[in-house]
């Protein structure tokens, strides 16, 4: 058994995201959130063995690139089973490399049990609608399933901004163009000044990473366009403060006006272990841009925003502790780690018992 047949193993079992490779050591998999060891794999690779599987994995240019920088983002595809999102790092002299497995069909927003206010905010003419979380929280699924959405239903020009290109879109009733970071396009902030000469209808940003991307994403969010991008935060109101933090101290106001404008909802999300064993489940946090909500963002209280969601569940509006205690009460995933993954314990705690 080599390494691709590893691969083509692992990318047939739901329950198994992730793939590590690292000299000395047996390949180690991510079942369920948890690292194990893949007891299939009869022996340790040795230093060589995962040298030549990087190589093989990777184009020239990436080999060129990962021995000039000591690190390198691409996609490797095994045609018939799935894509691989893979980062290859040097450390200790040796090379070890993370492998997040791409399911080959894009999963419908009813295949991942999402809630259908996301299917509304993927057929918006324009706004920004920002998928939340911390690494490995789902977020590019959950974007790729409302560009499916809007593929199957909508006539649209959808242009997508990806480091590395993740699920594969074909043509439907929209014409999807996907650009990598690195290979088609220098940067998110490049290829999003390019994206607006090209005339989009939807852009996706898979990463607004700085000032400059983000400034340009407000824009075209506000000049017609569907903007879907990404952010490593935890919440809403954590979402909002990001955005202005980034801009110099005389430019906030400025901007607040603009994200209230702009914003149309943000979803915050967390991947947990379903009570089965065989898969994982997202926990959602959204956001729907209300009148209300904007008048919060405008005026700067954005610790207001828990409230106005509390408030707000008739728009679509819920919090993460109260999605958690809604799987909970479904079935799907244990009372521990409701618990466990609540931003407050003791609500959770207090409303599961009166349910039981």
């Amino acid at each position: 058994m080599d390494i691709i047949d590893v691969m083509k193993d692992i990318s047939k079992d739901q329950a198994i995201s992730d793939l590590h490779l690292t000299a000395k050591n047996k390949p180690v998999i991510r079942y369920n959130g948890q690292l194990k060891d893949y007891k299939s794999y009869p022996k340790q690779l040795e230093l060589k063995e995962i040298e030549k599987i990087a190589k093989e994995l990777m184009n020239q240019d990436q080999w060129k690139h990962f021995e000039e920088y000591g690190e390198v983002d691409f996609s490797y595809g095994i045609p018939g089973y799935c894509r691989f999102r893979v980062n290859a790092f040097k450390q200790r002299g040796s090379i070890s490399m993370a492998l997040r497995i791409i399911p080959q069909n894009i999963p419908t927003i009813e295949e991942l049990g999402l809630p259908d206010i996301l299917k509304k905010l993927a057929m918006q003419r324009k706004g920004l609608v920002l998928c939340t979380g911390p690494t490995g929280s789902g977020k590019s699924t959950t974007l790729a399933s409302m560009i499916d959405v809007i593929n199957n239903n909508k006539n649209a020009h959808v242009i997508t901004l990806e480091d590395p290109i993740e699920y594969l879109h074909s043509h439907k009733n929209s014409i999807v163009h996907q650009r990598e970071v690195g290979s088609d396009t220098k940067s998110f902030a490049n290829g999003l000044r390019a994206a607006l000469r090209q005339d989009p209808d939807i852009i996706l940003v898979g990463e607004m990473r700085d000032l400059e991307t983000i400034s340009i994403a407000l824009e075209a969010s506000e000049t017609g366009h569907l903007v879907l991008a990404t952010l490593h935060t935890n919440d809403a109101p954590s979402t909002v403060e990001r955005i202005i933090d980034v801009f110099p101290a005389h430019q906030q106001q400025q901007v607040r006006i603009q994200l209230s404008s702009a914003i149309s909802g943000i979803i915050s999300q967390q991947l947990l272990p379903r009570k089965d064993g065989k898969s994982r489940v997202a926990a959602l946090e959204i956001l729907i841009a209300t009148s209300a909500v904007r008048n919060i963002i405008r005026e700067g209280k954005t610790h207001q925003l828990v409230s106005a969601m509390q408030t707000g569940s008739k728009y679509g509006m819920i919090l993460m502790n109260n999605y958690l205690i809604d799987l909970y009460q479904k079935g799907l995933i244990e009372y521990e780690e409701a618990i466990r993954r609540a931003e407050d314990p003791k609500y959770v705690k207090r409303k599961i018992s009166e349910f039981n």
